[in-house]
């Protein structure tokens, strides 16, 4: 997992983005992502210690609390997708598969999302000022739903007239806020999944984190950006294909 981490700081994708798909086959899909937002949260908590202060409250209001209200429907709606029947269901061989709703829709976010980190036409894709409470609804929903947060977030933030590090803290305080509000849903409906011997997972996937961001800041000039970024996309793709179908 700490090369998963590693991947995070120069390939475009958030931690949350990569770390989902890990843990996605090893634990049931709503697990996966609320075991994911535990180790973002962890790992956004050491940045904000580093950085929260230099956060701007004007952006947090604006974009922050519309995120935290859409980050508790998003969890909501995770929690109302995973309780629905399969769509569909089938024997490969000698083995059966369901085609679940909640796998499809995070499968077709993970597709969506991946597309949009690679197409040339979003990298510069950016929103006025008055569109943050827009953007922070939009972050913070999806947030809530897949964990999918960072690259809407970086959308609506980027015109806000913050400075380079006012921009990353920003985002970091805003990150632990709809993680606190999305976990507050998810252990509501699945503490006894996510505390029965997950523990030492947890434990290793966040010092993984810690440990995979500082390899992947040792290795940052020794690897080509569009080359980890194209690696990222393609295991992505692999993995929502899997969901999608049921294989996963």
């Amino acid at each position: 997992m700490h090369i998963t981490a590693a991947l995070t700081l120069f390939s475009g994708f958030g931690l949350g983005t990569l770390f989902l798909p890990v843990f996605a086959l090893f634990f049931p899909l709503e697990v996966a992502i609320a075991l994911t937002a535990i180790v973002h949260l962890l790992n956004n908590l050491l940045k904000f210690i580093m950085l929260g202060r230099h956060a701007d409250l004007g952006v947090l209001w604006r974009f922050g609390l519309p995120a935290i209200v859409a980050a508790g429907f998003g969890a909501q709606t995770l929690v109302w997708l995973s309780d629905l029947k399969p769509w569909l269901e089938y024997h490969l061989g000698s083995r059966y598969y369901q085609v679940m709703p909640v796998k499809v829709v995070v499968a077709l976010l993970m597709i969506g999302f991946a597309m949009v980190e690679l197409a040339p036409k979003f990298k510069h894709l950016a929103f006025e000022k008055r569109w943050l409470p827009l953007g922070g609804l939009l972050s913070g929903f999806f947030g809530g739903l897949s964990g999918h947060q960072g690259a809407l977030r970086s959308a609506f933030l980027i015109r806000s007239g913050l400075t380079p590090q006012s921009f990353i803290a920003t985002g970091v305080v805003i990150a632990c806020l709809v993680d606190l509000a999305r976990l507050s849903v998810y252990g509501t409906h699945m503490a006894g999944a996510l505390t029965a011997g997950n523990l030492s997972v947890l434990v290793a996937a966040t010092l993984s984190a810690f440990l995979g961001t500082f390899l992947g800041n040792r290795l940052l000039k020794k690897v080509t950006l569009a080359m980890m970024q194209i690696l990222v996309a393609v295991m992505l793709l692999l993995i929502a294909a899997g969901l999608g179908t049921g294989l996963i």
